[in-house]
């Protein structure tokens, strides 16, 4: 992993000033690199005008089509007047532009703090918001992006780790045990749904994607967006103990189904998409190491305590599995 190509070599402060310029802004020289891995992303001042956010894409990660998906479905989105910040797009018409080998996209800047999720009224007005945005998503599929499954998002994460010998040698088997363990449950669990209803998600929606203004959330960084069900968006909402989670799940969902139905089977799956979540992100701290900015930002991810504290917690994963699901 670590003879790959470091994937933003030569993205240096002035290329990306000049990325910005070539789509006939005028830079005024101030930069801030702001917080992201998957992708580069940056601040960059405007002459009288407000910064602009400039997003560079990973090299190979999606292909064009699957990033123009991304883009259409955020501003098809805002066209509704649902809270979200799609892309720029120039005279043409375009939000997807290329600079001396760089793929990228404007946007707007737009602030705002955390959601407080312990907040009844915050978690129905996001509920609602995302009732809106899965009833335009259930419209059509996406044709170019992947969707949420146990085969992208636990057997490959899983066999990579193993061939990749990302494991320390003296937890691998350990590792391999629970592991395998874990989806073996998460495999019966989507077996019991039957037939799930997929439909276009936001796909990342934890509380760094939600931006709170005093006129309520809006949603950011759509580029994990792909076909998945429903409750994926829901999930990554609730925190603390099974009684906490409940009531959380029920004042989102009071607001979900002001504008759009929820399939109840899905509540099933929570458990089981959270322990798919934790095993993909192991693999994508991997597949990123030979990114520079990786073993920076995790340095932790390269030594034993690591997957001891990773063992641990798919063995408190597969016991979540077994228990029902939760009440609302």
């Amino acid at each position: 992993m670590s003879e790959l190509k470091p994937p933003y070599e030569g993205l240096s402060p002035e290329r990306i000033l000049a990325a910005v310029e070539s789509q006939g802004y005028l830079c005024d020289g101030r930069q801030l690199a702001l917080n992201s891995y998957e992708n580069r992303v940056y601040q960059v001042g405007i002459e009288e005008a407000q910064p602009l956010i400039v997003k560079f894409y990973r090299p190979q990660r999606w292909s064009d089509a699957a990033i123009l998906e991304d883009h259409a479905f955020t501003l098809a989105l805002a066209e509704q007047e649902i809270p979200v910040v799609p892309p720029l797009r120039d005279e043409a018409g375009n939000t997807l532009h290329e600079y001396e080998g760089f793929r990228f996209s404007l946007y707007p800047r737009r602030g705002g703090r955390g959601p407080d999720l312990e907040s009844d009224r915050d978690l129905e007005w996001m509920g609602r918001f995302l009732g809106r945005m899965h009833l335009l998503g259930a419209r059509q599929p996406y044709e170019h992006r992947p969707c949420l499954d146990i085969e992208t998002f636990g057997y490959e994460p899983y066999q990579f780790l193993v061939d990749q010998r990302c494991i320390p040698a003296e937890l691998e088997v350990a590792y391999r045990s629970v592991a395998e363990d874990v989806l073996k449950r998460v495999a019966m669990r989507f077996e019991s749904c039957g037939t799930l209803r997929n439909i276009r998600l936001h796909g990342d929606c934890h509380r760094g994607n939600i931006l709170w203004t005093d006129d309520g959330p809006h949603f950011v960084d759509f580029d994990d967006s792909r076909m998945g069900p429903a409750v994926q968006d829901l999930w990554m909402l609730l925190s603390g103990d099974r009684e906490s989670m409940a009531r959380q799940l029920s004042a989102v969902l009071r607001g979900y189904q002001q504008f759009a139905d929820f399939d109840y089977v899905e509540l099933h799956i929570i458990e089981a998409l959270r322990a798919l979540r934790l095993l993909h992100y192991s693999a994508w701290l991997a597949r990123r190491w030979h990114d520079p900015a990786f073993p920076i930002a995790f340095p932790w991810f390269s030594g034993p305590r690591y997957w001891e504290e990773q063992i641990l917690t798919l063995r408190e994963q597969m016991a979540a599995l077994d228990e029902p699901p939760l009440p609302v």
